[in-house]
């Protein structure tokens, strides 16, 4: 039951209404002043419940309800609210007030958000089945399997011990409730918070302990599922109880900034808007305050802090396109601060939100006001996350159902049906939760490019071996490396925002991933796909060795029957495709850079009259030219037969040569010289001179190379600084 919450005398964060947040865009009517959540929380008094009309008690729920959904039915509402009313009956909560008062508020919590009627009613009812005679079976027969099983969900929920001995498990639990439903979680997180504001007179520790899991477990949550507006006051209600002198010096700040004279964020945003309005673009400006919690780690930062840190301006329209604008004329017109841009309209965070992030400086005195640009309903998706996406048991909105990774909708199935997987793949609980709080703890992401311009949401910290389970579920224990920006990479690379990545994955369905990379994993999905395959391998044998630690892919057997060898050199053939000026001379193509057509090309004499021909951007060529050797004119003649030299770089396996080799032949090419030099790392390189009976046939040729299994690179040898 959750009549331990009581009278809410401890102070608590300024509310939406007090903090002057945005509502969202149904909220903004004139004709509906902004509802005070906590006032009515505590006041909604109980109305007539006869049959026909509806209750006055839950007037403000249906009002704000009507903002969202003017079309709803009302009538679930209406029966829902009278059997949660007769069946709490006579209950209080221990702040003396009627326990109706209870889900009356969590439900207003949830029609302010704009949750569909299907959540609203089993909100409404979702302490019934836990608290009074009311059974499942009869809230099913009398409003449907729907609400049925929200209901089900938050009454297990309820059930869930939150004892610090009882984490793990706890968590488990909580996600088996949950399910593939989101709206479970959504009036769980909206009981938490009308059950933190209502904290006051239990005893500290007890506050401690509820605000504890409230901050590791249930802030975190919101964050994930993007509801924001949540997790703000929730966060500032844990920070009112675990952190008092903080929080009230933070008051003591927020205050103070409210009798000062001048308000620089007021005078910017008026500037602000008159930029707009020359610009004929219809937008709205709004001064958005920061709550407690962003106050306070500001002023960790800046110490004093300045009128403009504390809030920033919100920019809303009504199209996409018209954020771009809003954005240009912020910029032309006004000073930016450019390393504060951010664009989460092109790129959308994991949890839908969507805002062009700028920062302007103010002329006058240099303050920075920092400015979020974004639609009216990026605003409202940003405010309420999948609480405004509705049921996700029906048919998805076209606009949703494009994307990869984390861009989906969350509610189909997402983050929180993804959880569940893991869960069961973990191999036990401890496991499954300390993994999970590494990633809650994650309060960033970052954004990497694959090769076919996807991308991949990543938290800050991840590397390579995250981002390839990112993508390839189970299928990464095969990857064999990766390239970072274009260049190799080990798998223990820290990946940065914006970098473009590409996986090299081998062929062998049988591959295990290196027991390093459990070091290197920083998501859920990579740590307990590592445990689970690793806890699956067959212990080794005592007489075998360990393999070499290095942190990237290793291979049983390695390279052993491919020892470090040169092939057998055929007589070099000299290219007859060169017309040298004058006829007649000896030409021969220089093996540091192995021009081919159509490479720019330049000749010199050099002994017996023999003419080397050298790439142009050949380093030699600046060598002989500053000896004193004149220059010899070369073109390539008719004929198309080339001479190249080849580097290959490959991971180490088993009958890699010869797989290369053959790959090599059947385009055509003639192997003149061939080594391969003793693996280092496990990774092996290869250099190959070959002849081509046609010029044309060399990408295809590298193409093919690059096609074996475990070859991650194959390049033309490179211009060097020595030898002709």
């Amino acid at each position: 039951m959750n009549a331990e919450a009581v009278n809410p005398a401890s102070p608590g964060p300024v509310t939406p209404a007090s903090a002057g947040a945005v509502p969202s865009a149904g909220a903004r009517r004139k004709s509906r002043p902004r509802i005070d959540l906590r006032r009515l929380g505590r006041a909604a008094l109980l109305g007539s419940a006869s049959r026909g009309r509806l209750p006055d008690a839950i007037g403000h729920v249906v009002e704000a309800h009507r903002a969202h959904h003017p079309d709803a039915d009302l009538d679930p509402l209406r029966r829902a609210y009278v059997l949660a009313e007769s069946s709490h009956r006579g209950q209080m909560r221990k702040s003396g007030e009627p326990y109706i008062t209870h889900p009356l508020a969590v439900t207003l919590i949830l029609a302010e958000l704009g949750a569909e009627t299907t959540t609203l009613t089993a909100s409404l009812l979702h302490d019934t089945v836990e608290d009074t005679d009311v059974t499942l079976d009869q809230v099913g027969e009398q409003f449907g399997a729907e609400v049925r099983y929200l209901v089900d969900g938050v009454t297990k929920l309820e059930k869930v011990d939150y004892g610090a001995a009882a984490e793990p498990e706890t968590f488990r639990k909580m996600l088996l409730a949950t399910g593939n439903d989101v709206r479970v979680m959504s009036i769980k997180l909206a009981d938490r918070l009308h059950n933190m504001r209502t904290l006051g007179v239990m005893r500290r520790e007890k506050q401690e302990r509820i605000a504890k899991v409230t901050r590791d477990v249930l802030i975190p949550l919101a964050e994930r599922l993007g509801v924001q507006a949540l997790k703000s006051e929730l966060e500032d209600l844990v920070f009112a109880v675990m952190h008092p002198e903080e929080y009230e010096h933070t008051r003591e700040l927020i205050d103070q900034n409210a009798a000062r004279a001048d308000d620089p964020l007021a005078e910017v945003a008026e500037d602000v808007r008159k930029v707009l309005r020359e610009a004929d673009i219809n937008a709205e400006v709004l001064i958005r305050p920061r709550h407690f919690v962003s106050l306070h780690r500001v002023s960790r930062k800046r110490d004093p802090l300045r009128g403009a840190d504390f809030g920033r301006l919100l920019v809303l329209v009504q199209e996409d396109a018209d954020c771009y604008a809003v954005l240009g004329e912020l910029h032309t017109c006004m000073t930016p601060v450019v390393s504060e841009f951010k664009d989460f309209i092109a790129v959308p965070k994991f949890n839908l939100y969507q805002s062009l992030h700028t920062a302007v400086a103010r002329p006058s005195d240099g303050q920075v006001v920092e400015v979020l640009i974004r639609t009216h309903q990026m605003h409202k998706v940003a405010e309420a996350g999948v609480v405004a996406l509705g049921n996700p048991y029906a048919a998805p909105a076209e606009e949703q159902t494009a994307g990869d990774g984390e861009r989906v909708d969350p509610t189909r199935p997402g983050w929180l049906s993804r959880l569940i997987d893991w869960q069961r793949g973990a191999p036990d609980p401890d496991t499954f939760w300390s993994t999970l709080r590494e990633d809650l703890a994650q309060d960033r992401e970052i954004t990497v490019f694959r090769p076919d311009g996807g991308t991949l949401g990543l938290p800050e910290g991840a590397t390579c071996v995250d981002a390839a389970y990112a993508q390839y579920g189970e299928d990464a224990h095969a990857c064999m490396g990766a390239r970072v920006n274009g260049r190799l990479a080990t798998m223990s690379t820290v990946l940065r925002d914006g970098d473009g990545v590409q996986l090299l994955m081998g062929q062998d369905p049988a591959s295990e991933p290196s027991s390093d990379w459990l070091e290197h994993a920083h998501t859920p999905a990579a740590r307990i796909a590592i445990q689970r395959r690793l806890a699956a391998r067959p212990a080794p044998a005592d007489t075998e060795a360990p393999a070499a630690d290095t942190g990237d892919r290793t291979h049983p057997g390695g390279p052993a029957d491919e020892a470090p060898a040169h092939a057998p050199r055929p007589a070099a053939r000299e290219s007859a495709d060169v017309l040298v000026d004058p006829p007649g001379a000896t030409v021969r193509l220089a093996g540091c850079c192995t021009p081919v057509p159509p490479d720019p090309i330049t000749g010199f004499a050099v002994r017996g009259g023999v003419v080397t021909v050298h790439r142009a951007e050949c380093g030699a060529v600046d060598r002989m030219k500053g000896a004193g050797r004149p220059e010899v004119g070369v073109r390539w003649g008719d004929g198309t037969e080339c001479r190249v030299t080849l580097l290959a770089e490959s991971f180490g396996r088993p009958h890699l040569l010869a797989d290369l080799t053959e790959a090599m032949a059947l385009e055509g090419a003639e192997i003149v010289s061939a080594t391969v030099e003793p693996p280092d790392r496990q990774r092996v390189r290869h250099t190959y001179t070959v002849l081509l009976p046609d010029a044309a046939r060399l990408p295809a040729l590298m193409r093919a190379m690059r096609d074996v299994a475990g070859v991650y690179d194959v390049s033309r040898s490179q211009p060097q600084p020595t030898g002709a």
